[in-house]
């Protein structure tokens, strides 16, 4: 007869296999919650981390592009001060240079004086006195002589006067070649991102290098350099215009009624002149709007795509969920969800075709207004060369003695006072 075999070993009670069950179950449960709240945890530390890592950059961004701004300011100044430099010292240069024709000039009438009095000499007995002619030749000789001197004093000012602003025009180019270093560089950094194939850690990046300076010296350098430069530009506009004055005495045929028409013309240029450059800052504001309303309009028919997809997708599932068999064709949590979501997007999109609608209106009336702003800038600049051939055709009533470059005055009308090419920088 077969006996029952027994397992060896410990026994448990019903009651230890059921609190063990019931304390792996909740040991289960525990480690559950606790993984998802680490993981909620983590998710919140993502999104958070990831957000302050995008606005960091953003305002780095921002920071760069307002810096790039600001150099870009001062190296246009710079640029239009050493070109107003350059066009100063090729004028005071002819200037100068019709100053020393001038003096040559004086020689033969001098030359001429002398041999007059000098014939006189020749007179004889009772001949021989002191006559008016004889006074006005000598006087001639005396004007003559103070003449060359004075022109000679114009001729070493304006020597003087170029030497200045080529020295000045050495610091513009010196700042301006840095500051073109400096836009490269940061324009440089604005296109850096975390795919670009060129980036990598640094050594130590938050370092001061030697020679740094601080904003305020920066600015006040470059100010500094300009204000300079504009100082010896208008010393040197006085300058050939005491120089042009000078010749014009001695040849004197000054007319009142040309140099009162003449200056209304000037005057006339120079205001043509400051609308057309106001037109083209415009004309530049325009058409840099005109970029960003389109490149807007662009991002808003692209989210239109999207929502629309995402519309799609929440119609499919609705009419997908219509199939369920039965019971389970319930109006749950999900389908209200998908109703609502729907009624959402459909909202969305018809701002966003709103907005799309007014953006396009704006970006009509923006082509519309460059085309008005094109449409002056060519009527001022007709009537800019038109006022530049009246004063072409008024030199013909100009007719030297001297024989002085007649360009002079051409450069001398055509130029603008350093205080009107001043550039207003915040």
């Amino acid at each position: 007869m077969a006996s029952l075999s027994v397992k060896p070993g410990q026994r448990f009670t019903l009651l230890d296999w059921q609190n063990n069950s019931r304390l792996i179950s909740a040991n289960a449960e525990q480690q559950r919650f606790n993984s998802h709240h680490i993981r909620q945890e983590g998710r919140v530390l993502r999104n958070d981390t990831g957000n302050q890592a995008k606005w960091d950059e953003h305002n780095s961004r921002t920071n760069l592009k307002d810096r790039i701004t600001t150099v870009d300011k001062w190296r246009e100044a710079l640029a239009k001060c050493l070109t107003d430099i350059d066009l100063e010292i090729d004028a005071l240069s002819k200037v100068k240079e019709a100053a020393e024709n001038a003096i040559q000039a004086k020689n033969l009438c001098l030359d001429v004086a002398i041999e007059c009095l000098t014939f006189r000499e020749s007179r004889r007995d009772i001949d021989v006195v002191r006559d008016p002619v004889e006074e006005e030749l000598h006087k001639e000789v005396k004007v003559i002589e103070k003449t060359k001197k004075d022109l000679q004093q114009r001729v070493d000012d304006a020597f003087r006067q170029l030497c200045l602003l080529k020295e000045a025009r050495q610091q513009l180019s010196c700042d301006h070649r840095h500051k073109v270093e400096a836009l490269e560089l940061d324009r440089q950094c604005v296109s850096f991102n975390p795919t670009s194939g060129n980036i990598s850690f640094k050594v130590n990046p938050t370092r001061i290098p030697d020679g740094t300076t601080a904003l305020q010296e920066w600015e006040l350098n470059s100010r500094r350099n300009k204000e300079r430069a504009d100082a010896e530009l208008k010393a040197s506009v006085d300058l050939r215009g005491a120089i042009t004055l000078t010749i014009a005495q001695t040849n004197n045929e000054l007319d009142a009624q040309r140099i009162a028409t003449e200056f209304a013309l000037r005057k006339r240029m120079r205001d043509m002149e400051a609308a057309l450059s106001e037109l083209r800052w415009q004309e530049k504001n325009t058409l840099e709007e005109i970029a960003e309303m389109e490149e807007e309009i662009r991002q808003l028919e692209e989210n239109i795509k999207k929502r629309t997809l995402d519309l799609k997708v929440a119609h499919t599932r609705l009419e997908t969920r219509t199939y369920r068999p039965h019971i389970e064709l319930c109006r749950d949590q999900a389908q209200f969800g998908l109703t609502d979501e729907v009624q959402q997007l459909e909202g969305i999109i018809r701002a966003l075709q709103q907005k799309r609608t007014e953006s396009q209106d704006a970006l009509d009336a923006l082509y519309r207004q460059l085309h008005h702003i094109q449409t002056d800038i060519g009527y001022k600049t007709n009537s800019l060369q038109l006022d530049n051939k009246c004063m072409d055709t008024r030199r013909k009533l100009v007719v030297p003695v001297e024989k002085f470059d007649p360009e002079v005055d051409a450069v001398s009308r055509t130029r603008n006072l350093p205080r009107e090419s001043q550039l207003e920088l915040a």
